[in-house]
């Protein structure tokens, strides 16, 4: 489904008290003119994938003088955070992640970039699909179910590594890339940060979802190899599933057009994944543009779609930490992601490449 027009809160999100930030940057007793310790580190951290995304620009052969291009993105937006560490209220703040977010974003099209992470992208999407078959049956030799749904959900961390946005795994990546099962052993032990994964994995065996809705993050390992083998097993079980992609791209996270094709290269003649039936998939573009997401804006298809959900699953560190650990919804939920910036992980009080997993059920 194409998006268009106005934007529209998710109609199973609970509104009141509703804030697309959970990191609170500053408190009412604070300061307005002057930046507070929070937004002063995360301001740094910003400024310090500067370098990363001005590399990836410079390299982008589909716009004439990237080099230079790139050049004018890195200062003129290490000068708007300058700016905000002066007077936090100049550029539309005091920031929070989405602002901080938006104005990268704004940076990057005023002087001509559209994709930049587009050839990493394909490249990634191109090896995660050439995997997709052999994790999925090696998920399927998996006869208890309980087992096979932790295996899967590890395998949601896993694929979640792959996240150019963070600048020491952007670092990582560059040296050796990144093998999805490797990834899956080394995922750091239990109990993690937040820990629901027994809770959740106990309420599968006896939930009949009908509907899940899932906030879909980066390309590569952690859509296919992570995310749709999951949404496979779902599928399975007779729940129509709703991926939710971004519009527009945004660092490596997969759009809605590319998830649309990645999906038909890996559906058979017959329209199955791996022997299950996709019939009950759908793809809906969120209306999104960024790596965050405020639910109270998405496209009036997906809200749509999403009206009957009885499931909702945010996926993703922006996505389902920094903006939505605590959002509250008219339905059961699910926030999964692996934390990859120590600022993250000194909020919840745990270790840098911690689990989240977070589920809650909804009492009616």
């Amino acid at each position: 489904m194409e998006s268009s027009g106005e934007m529209v809160a998710l109609p199973v999100l609970i509104e009141s008290n509703y804030r697309a930030c959970t990191i609170p940057y500053r408190f009412p007793s604070d300061n307005p003119k002057k930046p507070t310790p929070t937004e002063l580190s995360w301001i740094n951290l910003f400024s310090n994938s500067i370098p990363s995304f001005r590399k990836r620009a410079e390299s982008d052969d589909t716009v004439p003088d990237a080099p230079a291009r790139a050049e004018k993105f890195a200062q003129r937006y290490a000068e708007i955070l300058e700016d905000l560490k002066k007077d936090p209220e100049s550029h539309g703040g005091p920031p929070d992640c989405i602002l901080l977010c938006q104005l990268r974003e704004q940076v990057l099209r005023e002087v001509g970039f559209r994709d930049i992470f587009k050839n990493v992208k394909d490249e990634e999407n191109a090896k995660a699909i050439s995997l997709f078959q052999d994790v999925v049956r090696l998920s399927d030799a998996i006869e208890d179910e309980a087992k096979r749904v932790e295996n899967l959900l590890r395998g949601i961390f896993a694929g979640n590594i792959f996240d150019l946005g963070s600048a020491q795994l952007a670092e990582l990546f560059a040296k050796d890339g990144m093998s999805f099962q490797a990834s899956c052993q080394n995922l750091l032990s239990r109990p993690w940060v937040i820990d629901d994964l027994d809770d959740f994995i106990s309420k599968w065996g006896h939930k009949s979802w009908k509907k899940a809705v899932i906030f879909v993050d980066n390309s590569g390992a952690d859509i296919i190899l992570g995310i749709l083998p999951f949404a496979r097993e779902l599928l399975r079980h007779g729940v129509q599933v709703v991926l939710a992609a971004n519009d527009l791209p945004s660092i490596n996270d997969v759009t809605y057009p590319e998830l649309v094709k990645i999906i038909a290269k890996l559906k058979d003649e017959n329209g199955k994944l791996v022997g299950v039936d996709a019939s009950n998939l759908l793809i809906a573009n969120s209306g999104n543009d960024l790596p965050v997401i405020d639910l109270t804006r998405v496209s009036q298809e997906l809200a749509y779609l999403a009206s009957d959900a009885d499931l909702v699953i945010m996926e993703g560190m922006g996505r389902g930490i920094e903006t939505n650990l605590y959002a509250q919804f008219k339905c059961d939920s699910l926030k999964i992601a692996m934390v990859k910036h120590s600022e993250v992980a000194q909020f919840l009080g745990g270790r840098l490449y911690d689990c989240v997993i977070k589920y809650n059920e909804f009492l009616d």
